[in-house]
């Protein structure tokens, strides 16, 4: 179904923090275009100024449009309901034993690759940050060694602006669908959501190159972010079957092409990019299911975890490969695996109230890291709306003021002596290490540059490091932890390649070891343990994961004897953080506009039934109908499915007889499959189509009506359309409420859902559901009297959180 326009009055996003940023009331963005690049750009612009007319961030009202990277796109819903016409059914009666193996076999085939290639993406992504960041380091710690402190300064500052130009230009002008961390797109795509761009090959491209020069650029953002879309796009573009184009793909590969296979093969891909961040198979798996999935079944949990298998035994190859010091800086600071805690690990009842106090002050501090996070995304919005330039200078700006905060900071710290017992060189020179000499004389260290002046990895390393409660200050942990907090908060919403997961285990972990060093007097714990659990209170705080940040956390460790303090933190962060606010990836999702649906029915949609919120005119076909009228209601509508009704003389009653596609439409037209009158066609239609004829495109490519050139005589034809519609759609009694209506549309995976009256003498289908149908913004706006009701309170109305913090 298409957007259609609506008078009603749309949810006030004062009233609710998860308000989305863009907002739109027209089908003017839903238009397929394949425009030249500065038409492309115009129309980009226009977009804009088309959202700022509405005024400041007003809701999304027709889900046709939403923020994907940093620019407005036109979104649409996949579709994963069988399509059951005759030539579908026609093709799987000649299926053989042969085609089942095949099919199977290709599956688990294309499961590894995307396990190998993504963990090729992974140590890639790796070994440039190790390289680039550490001749960075090398360079600079050298000059500071020699106290060149103003050449030092120079060369830290131009060179992470430099590297930071170069992830947004490459962002901004190529694909600007590869800004951020790709988590929210994912999460949106595998909930039925599709926008251009999102997997192709020049997002992944610019996705890992960006991220390296990122991340080079001492930015606070971190790689798990990228490498899950990054392992997402591989997916996704192996999963489409080949190029036409190129002319590689081959029939077999045919099968693929549907959003069924892709779905799974992307959840897949998402799993295998936590994996490769964090040499974490498990938790890849966990992550996927928890986090990004909408669907999930045991089938789908097997392929999945070997993946993820596949994952860790490249990494690990790659690894011994680097061993004999082939990649140049590349060595065990690389992919993070801590090892922090080796000793036995022994705590008592002594332990609990200190631990616990952390985990309730780990969840208001990622709550709050939510809300300061929407109000900076939010303000960055309204700048890079202004154009590519702005864009840019916003970068420019930041990783300015960040150069001079992690340069700056460490002067405000005193020198410490090195530690006599210490196993690691004291004071360290180069790009890693315990121990930076920073301004200090020879035989002393600064304990904040060894936090700042490094890289995100090196630091959680040092923090998690046991036997070091006193190697670091209070007040620099204390400057750390919240020079670590805003930075995260300002650096995401660059144009450029960034994640959150690394900031916050970074920030966490900072967080930890300053609760350690308060209240630790009174815990028998070490303060890299309390390092540890502050990371997983902050993980649990702001993105509100359990399992998934629990087997990421002793992966990351390597000790398993950690589990139950661990289970214990994030359960209570999540229950604190949960009061106040969402997580931060379903914050993120409504804040881009994209149309989620919830695994849950609002309370107030069990006061209604489709039927209060199935809006006109509805556009059908007839079996058999003239060309004219087709290309006319293509051209005129943005609808993507269309009711199939026979009337009389080829039935003796109107009577629906299915469901036909756009896209399918599209294709009868283009091959001009047409009959001179109005009659049915004594052709067999499998003779003339194959199912490859309409097979799926890749993500975000379709068709035009606009394309297709056809003469007066042809428009004067007619179309049979018996053999193209899906003669089993599902379908709703318009007396169903509108909670049941949801449950069904989102646990089959629907685009359309054919609404039938409840009597027999009105016309056979009397309108369509789809996700926009669904969405709170339009069935409030629809019905405002909700928004006073009880039931809508509990779900939109304010916190007392947010009021203090807002007013």
């Amino acid at each position: 179904m298409a957007p259609r326009d609506q008078n009603g009055g749309a949810a006030d996003p004062e009233a609710d923090i998860e308000a989305p940023l863009i907002s739109s009331g027209s089908s003017f963005f839903f238009q397929d275009t394949a425009l030249e690049d500065g038409e492309e750009e115009q129309q980009r612009r226009a977009r804009w100024r088309f959202l700022s007319s509405f005024g400041r961030l007003r809701s999304n009202v027709t889900s046709q449009v939403a923020l994907v990277g940093t620019d407005v796109c036109p979104i649409e819903s996949l579709d994963y309901e069988l399509i059951e016409n005759d030539v579908f059914k026609q093709d799987w009666r000649m299926q053989g034993r042969n085609h089942i193996l095949r099919y199977f076999a290709l599956k688990w085939a294309l499961c590894f690759l995307v396990g190998a290639l993504t963990a090729v993406a992974a140590f890639l992504a790796n070994l440039g940050v190790e390289n680039v960041a550490g001749v960075k380091f090398v360079i600079t710690s050298t000059l500071m060694f020699e106290r060149r402190f103003e050449s030092a300064f120079i060369v830290f500052l131009v060179s992470n602006f430099l590297l930071t130009m170069f992830a947004t230009a490459l962002t901004v002008y190529v694909a600007p669908a590869a800004a951020g961390s790709g988590i929210p797109e994912v999460k949106a795509y595998l909930n039925g959501v599709d926008a251009p761009n999102i997997f192709c090959l020049k997002t992944l491209l610019v996705k890992v190159v960006g991220c390296i020069a990122a991340v080079s650029a001492s930015l606070h953002v971190g790689k798990a972010g990228p490498l899950v879309h990054t392992g997402a796009c591989i997916a996704s573009i192996l999963g489409q079957g080949g190029s036409r184009k190129y002319r590689m793909t081959s029939k077999w590969l045919r099968y693929f092409k549907n959003d069924r296979d892709r779905r799974d093969l992307v959840t897949c891909g998402a799993g295998a990019g936590i994996a490769g961040a964090f040499r974490a198979p498990v938790a890849g798996v966990l992550f996927a299911l928890e986090t990004v999935s909408s669907r999930w079944r045991s089938a789908l949990l097997w392929r999945a975890f070997f993946t993820t298998a596949i994952v860790a035994v490249v990494l690990r190859v790659l690894i011994d490969v680097c061993k004999s010091g082939r990649c140049g800086l590349f060595g065990k600071g690389g992919l993070i695996m801590f090892d922090v805690t080796s000793g036995y690990i022994n705590y008592h009842v002594v332990d609990l109230p200190p631990v616990i106090t952390l985990a309730v002050l780990g969840g208001v501090l990622g709550s709050l890291y939510n809300l300061f996070l929407d109000k900076v995304l939010r303000l960055y919005n309204v700048i890079n709306q202004r154009g590519q330039t702005y864009k840019l200078l916003l970068a420019a700006t930041v990783t300015i003021c960040t150069s001079c905060c992690l340069f700056g900071l460490p002067w405000l710290a005193a020198c410490k002596p090195c530690p006599v017992d210490s196993e690691e060189a004291c004071p360290s020179i180069g790009r890693s290490g315990n121990f930076k000499k920073f301004q200090c004389q020879m035989g002393n260290y600064n304990d904040l540059a060894s936090l700042l002046f490094n890289t995100n990895d090196d630091t959680i390393r040092n923090l998690y490091s046991s036997g070091t409660d006193h190697e670091f200050h209070l007040s620099s942990i204390l400057l750390f932890f919240l020079a670590s907090y805003f930075l995260g908060i300002f650096s995401y919403g660059l144009a450029l390649p960034s994640g959150l997961f690394v900031p916050l285990i970074l920030t966490g972990a900072a967080y930890g070891r300053l609760v350690g060093m308060l209240i630790g007097s009174r815990s028998t714990l070490d303060h890299g343990l309390f390092a540890v659990l502050g990371s997983a209170a902050l993980l649990g705080g702001s993105m509100r994961m359990t399992v998934s940040v629990c087997v990421v956390m002793l992966e990351l460790t390597n000790n398993l004897l950690m589990l139950p303090l661990v289970m214990l933190v994030l359960i209570i962060s999540k229950t604190v953080a949960d009061a106040f606010n969402a997580n931060v990836y379903d914050l993120l999702v409504k804040l881009k506009g994209f149309p989620f649906l919830e695994g849950h029915a609002e309370p107030y949609m069990r006061q209604l039934s489709v039927s209060d919120v199935v809006t006109g005119p509805l556009q059908t076909f007839s079996g058999i109908e003239k060309v004219g009228r087709v290309v006319h209601v293509l051209k005129t509508t943005g609808h993507n499915g269309f009711p199939v009704v026979d009337e009389p003389p080829f039935s003796d009653t109107p009577e629906l007889y299915g469901l036909v596609l756009r896209a399918h439409l599209l294709v009868l037209l283009t091959k001009k499959d047409f009959v001179s009158s109005c009659t049915a066609s004594a052709s067999d239609a499998s003779k003339h189509f194959s199912p490859d004829d309409f097979a799926k495109r890749g993500s975000g490519k379709h068709d035009r009506i606009e394309d297709i050139e056809l003469t007066a005589d042809e428009m004067e034809m007619f179309l049979d359309l018996h053999p193209f519609t899906n003669t089993s759609p599902y379908t709703v009694v318009e007396t169903m409420s509108l909670a049941k209506a949801l449950i069904l549309f989102r646990e089959v995976g629907l685009r359309h859902l054919l609404v039938l009256p409840k009597s027999s003498k009105r016309s056979p289908v009397v309108g369509i559901l789809t996700r926009h149908d669904f969405m709170p913004e339009h069935v409030l706006g629809i019905h405002p009297y909700l928004f006073k009701s009880r039931w809508k309170k509990v779900r939109f109305g304010k916190s007392a959180f947010t009021n203090f913090f807002c007013h």
